[in-house]
């Protein structure tokens, strides 16, 4: 089975990397009536040691990948966890070693601190969290925000995604979310939701007052973590 969008047959597979973009599938796209899980990378280094896990977000040490029950051609990915650079190569293949590429299409999320951002005007000035857009050749459908401008890069996972797909010829998008906040965060989490109007995630999204619930969990959660510092 696969998914029709017009007249183009797609693959999609939505590839969530860090707490923030993790926590945004968990709240606006993911539930255990539709989804299921169907594989898990586990991974060890100096960021991941850690064995707790949490209600509302895979292990720090996990990467979750779940499977639409109504059609099994929609995959997603959490990883919550830090991929080391010399741990990417074997991630990449792992996973997309077990993937029928024909079809594929990829959609990236990931957080960088808005610092990084490079610009002629002062940071200070800009508002964020805010979306920037950086896409494969074969990326055909419409951005849902600005494209990442020149000299602006990206790095770790997500470029190593994105270089992946652009070798292999894989329609693919990443959606960098720039944003002063490194912690879980409700308004960092929010600031993909422009994403909910793309034509994949928009057939996917849950009921509004589901995703609610699950942002206030993370507000408690974070405030919890907080509280242990004060």
């Amino acid at each position: 089975m696969a998914t029709f969008f017009g007249e183009v047959v797609v693959a999609p597979f939505v590839v969530a990397i860090g707490r923030n973009a993790a926590a945004f599938l968990s709240s606006f796209i993911l539930d255990s009536v539709c989804w299921e899980v169907v594989g898990v990378v586990k991974l060890w280094n100096e960021w991941c040691r850690t064995s707790s896990t949490t209600k509302v977000l895979p292990t720090d040490s996990f990467c979750l990948f779940y499977r639409l029950i109504s059609d099994p051609t929609v995959l997603l990915c959490q990883c919550s966890c830090y991929v080391a650079e010399d741990q990417q190569f074997q991630w990449l293949e792992k996973v997309f070693g077990s993937m029928q590429k024909k079809d594929l299409q990829v959609t990236i999320l990931s957080t960088c601190p808005v610092a990084d951002y490079k610009t002629q005007e002062s940071t200070l000035t800009l508002v964020s969290p805010f979306l920037r857009a950086l896409k494969t050749k074969e990326f055909q459908e419409q951005v849902c925000c600005p494209l990442l401008e020149q000299p602006n890069i990206v790095r770790d996972l997500p470029a190593a995604v994105l270089s992946y797909c652009q070798v292999w010829q894989i329609p693919a998008v990443l959606y960098q979310c720039y944003t002063d906040v490194i912690k879980l965060d409700t308004v960092t989490i929010e600031a993909f939701k422009p994403l909910l109007s793309s034509q994949l995630l928009k057939s996917l999204a849950k009921d509004a007052s589901e995703s609610t619930k699950i942002l206030k969990k993370f507000l408690t959660t974070g405030e919890t973590h907080n509280n242990i510092y004060i």
